[in-house]
């Protein structure tokens, strides 16, 4: 099974994904990482992507889930916004979607105060347009510690953890 953790930029993607993937003992990864140069500098400068621009990220993502299915599963943290996304992820094979979910505010409040990251504030405002809340995903509120969200997610996979 591959985890896709999903939602607008400051929701914890990253942060939950790593956790999420330390606690099933599976490999992480991180769908900013996928992108082409040209798509970073273009969120870099405040453009939003298009779907012309993230279909070859799309296909990506949707190829290493294919070969991620056939080892030991994985966890990506990945915006995954609209539903036709998540289709095209889910030709990978066998995945399951995770969506954080986050009042403005918050979202705000976390993206303006990261460092050291591609994507500004300017752009959540487009992500949050863009998003299609997914109907067929586990569905988490980020406004509250990071282990606890985890703590969520595991027990609505029905999974049971010892740490």
């Amino acid at each position: 099974m591959v985890y896709v953790v999903m939602g607008v930029c400051g929701c914890g993607k990253s942060t939950i994904g790593r956790g999420l993937a330390k606690e099933l003992g599976i490999n992480f990864y991180d769908g900013d990482d996928f992108h082409p140069p040209k798509n970073v500098a273009r969120m870099a400068a405040g453009k939003a992507l298009t779907l012309q621009n993230r279909l070859p990220w799309l296909i990506s993502i949707a190829n290493h889930v294919r070969e991620w299915n056939k080892n030991e599963g994985a966890v990506i943290a990945c915006s995954a916004l609209k539903q036709i996304y998540r289709e095209l992820i889910a030709t990978g094979g066998d995945v399951m979607f995770i969506y954080l979910e986050g009042s403005h505010e918050v979202l705000s409040a976390r993206v303006s105060s990261r460092k050291d990251h591609f994507m500004p504030v300017s752009l959540l405002n487009s992500q949050l347009k863009t998003l299609e809340e997914p109907k067929d995903a586990i569905t988490v509120d980020i406004d509250q510690k990071p282990d606890e969200i985890i703590k969520t997610i595991l027990s609505q996979l029905h999974i049971e953890t010892y740490s």
